[in-house]
């Protein structure tokens, strides 16, 4: 009996018609193996993942692959997406029998979770092999495999410990860390290594705010190329706007199709602070079509984003963004069919399969008129909404929707200030002129607030948050550190955003659990709460990849939070989980950049700016705080000791106007009134 028809996950609801008699994670199936005397298939992947899809068509659809699981073994199929301290255990495993991991992940265990067998992707062939040998070795041969057994789980625990040495990250271990960025810096084409090249959006994120402590030139320059490289590339929709997971080469030119919200939050953060630095319009026109695909592509009604669109269309990856010459003149007719070609690489032999290319800016557009190139682009997003399209994971992931929170409000405030500057006077080619920014401001601002309204309402149950929702109902895994950080630090946010006390109130109610329950003895922190479900190994992995480590995300909650309440022992705990990682962030600062982004602001300040006004929108005084603040900064704005803002409390307007109150690591400086003076003291 397959059992994953009433799952929450679109993943394992994609299973639910099998045959093989699939359960979902949960103790009933180990005690069912325990019970038959077998051992579990567990079998780890998410609904974007092109290569799960594959597997699927293979082998768990076909009868008799799943008549040879059914038999000799007890099935488990896990959404990594939703149960990444699951994933977490069986990845370190996988990576510690074979040196690499990856999605499909098939793992073979014991009655106790006990790792054995651990793959990936395997061709049906191969994949029945394997069904036989390792239920051949269980029969005839279990004591070896429970030494194997044992060996994995040894190797995971020691890779998954908290522990080791401690310092401080300081100024040079930050400079030291943008140093090796720009030795692993690829000056032709951008980004760090080659193929496939993922977006390094939290590693730009740390130099742009290197960039800003330090001025180094060098650390803005790789954002500056890199950013570019990818908006310019087939990596980034021409059309409809959004981010592909990575390209499959090392020039940002073919993309793996599927689209996650953590990577467009993520960029989102990175354009907008491009943008709100340099005031470069290319950046600014990424992070505007950024908000609207947020919105059309990947908002759920009720509030919140899914997590993902499908690499795949009908089983064929691409198919939905591809073109050829003769498609772009039968849409557009001869004339701007063979100027779109030009413009977006289109040609005969074709960038990716079958003689198709993959939308990318080939050239300049900076002398055509906008309204051709909006025109031309209208017509072919028609074109293509007339063909199938991917499929949505709609699930709802706290952690990547809490990164959607604090990128769009960053983006609503970034946006704001900059209007106000008239930063945005003069045409834009590429966004068709700065027309239509109050509205993507008001967007993001709605966005952000429902988003967070959504997840304080449905993932908070009895103080704790749950991993994800679907269609407005909670699901049952439970939140991991991750979840904790990301949304604490999007609940700050929109305190700044809107001056409201709920925010930060619930930012401080999850952070007090984040200590309270994933604290470890060192400093740092375990991804899963000291009474979540046991497993192989508490998972504990302070590295940034796709998304902020959960001790950076929850490093980052504890800065801005202390910062907005006044509480220098929130502000004590992020140095300390810092501290656990800062000895490897000179030498790994790929794979380090939130916690160096983090070090920062601590680095920074961060500052406190508060701005007292009778008007808490558009006040010059708190556009000019928003246009300049320095990395990590938090900015509110109200009326002088307005209710729920810590930081407005006995601050009271000078002479009548408009005053800013600047404090840095909890000293300040004078009061001002003046937007020069701000500025001043900012800089």
């Amino acid at each position: 009996m397959n059992r994953l028809g009433e799952a929450t996950s679109p993943y394992l609801q994609q299973h639910a018609d099998n045959p093989v008699d699939w359960w979902p994670w949960c103790p009933e199936a180990f005690d069912e193996a325990r019970r038959r005397d077998v051992p579990v298939l567990i079998s780890v992947g998410y609904a974007a993942c092109h290569w799960c899809h594959v597997m699927a068509h293979e082998s768990f659809e076909d009868d008799a692959v799943g008549q040879l699981i059914n038999d000799n073994f007890v099935a488990i199929k896990v959404d990594r997406e939703e149960r990444p301290d699951v994933d977490a255990v069986y990845l370190a495993a996988t990576q510690a029998m074979t040196g690499q991991g990856g999605w499909p992940m098939t793992v073979f265990a014991t009655a106790d979770g006990t790792p054995f067998f651990c793959g990936t992707y395997f061709p049906q062939a191969n994949f029945v092999r394997l069904l036989h040998s390792v239920g051949a070795a269980w029969r005839d041969q279990r004591d070896a495999v429970l030494r194997q057994g044992a060996a994995v789980a040894e190797a995971v625990g020691g890779a998954q410990a908290v522990g080791g040495a401690t310092t401080p990250l300081t100024a040079d271990l930050l400079d030291a860390a943008a140093a090796t960025l720009g030795k692993e810096y690829d000056p032709t084409h951008g980004g760090f290594g080659g193929a496939p090249k993922f977006p390094p959006h939290l590693s730009l994120l740390f130099l742009l705010r290197h960039h800003q402590r330090t001025g180094a030139a060098d650390s803005l320059e790789i954002v500056q190329h890199t950013c570019e490289a990818m908006a310019r590339g087939g990596i980034y929709d021409q059309l409809a706007g959004g981010f592909a997971r990575y390209a499959v080469d090392g020039t940002w030119t073919v993309p793996h199709f599927e689209k996650m919200l953590y990577d467009n939050a993520l960029l989102l953060r990175v354009y907008t602070l491009l943008w709100r630095l340099t005031g470069d319009r290319m950046a600014g026109r990424i992070a505007r079509e950024t908000v609207r695909f947020l919105a059309e592509a990947l908002a759920v009604p009720g509030g919140g984003f899914a997590s993902a669109l499908d690499a795949d269309t009908g089983g064929v990856e691409g198919a939905t963004y591809v073109w050829t010459p003769q498609q772009l003149i039968e849409v557009l007719g001869e004339a701007d069919g063979r100027w779109a070609a030009d413009l977006y690489g289109v040609t005969g032999d074709g960038s990716f399969e079958h003689g198709t290319s993959v939308l990318r800016l080939a050239r300049d557009v900076d002398d055509t008129p906008p309204q051709q190139l909006d025109r031309i682009r209208a017509a072919l997003r028609r074109a293509r909404a007339g063909r199938p399209q991917p499929a949505r994971d709609d699930k709802v992931v706290t952690a990547w929707n809490g990164l959607a929170v604090t990128a769009l409000v960053e983006f609503a405030t970034a946006a704001d200030a900059l209007t106000g500057a008239d930063a945005l006077a003069g045409a834009d080619t590429l966004a068709g002129a700065a027309a239509g920014t109050d509205g993507d401001v008001e967007l993001a601002t709605e966005l952000a607030v429902a988003t967070g309204a959504h997840l304080a309402r449905t993932h908070l149950v009895g103080g704790r948050l749950r991993r994800v929702s679907r269609d407005g109902l909670v699901g049952a895994p439970d939140g991991v550190l991750e979840d904790y950080g990301c949304l604490a630090e999007a609940f700050c946010s929109l305190h700044q955003l809107t001056g409201e006390r709920r925010w930060l109130d619930l930012a401080g109610e999850l952070l007090d659990v984040a200590l309270a329950r994933f604290a470890a003895d060192n400093g740092g922190f375990y991804d899963t709460a000291d009474d979540a479900e046991q497993l192989v190994a508490r998972p504990a992995d302070p590295t940034d990849n796709a998304t902020a480590s959960g001790l950076s995300a929850t490093a980052a909650a504890l800065t801005g939070y202390a910062a907005l309440r006044g509480a220098p022992q929130y502000r004590a705990a992020a140095e300390a989980a810092l501290a656990t990682v800062a000895p490897v962030v000179a030498r790994h600062a790929r794979f380090t950049g939130y916690a160096a982004a983090v070090g920062e602001a601590l680095l920074s300040g961060p500052y406190e700016i508060a701005v007292v006004t009778e008007d808490p929108t558009g006040d010059p005084l708190l556009r000019a705080a928003r246009r300049h603040a320095p990395p990590g900064a938090v900015v509110v704005a109200g009326r002088p000791d307005q209710a729920g803002v810590p930081l407005l409390a006995d601050r009271p307007m000078i002479g009548g106007a408009s005053t800013a109150y600047v404090c840095r690591g909890f000293v300040c400086d004078r009061p001002v009134t003046s937007v020069a003076d701000l500025v001043a003291q900012l800089g």
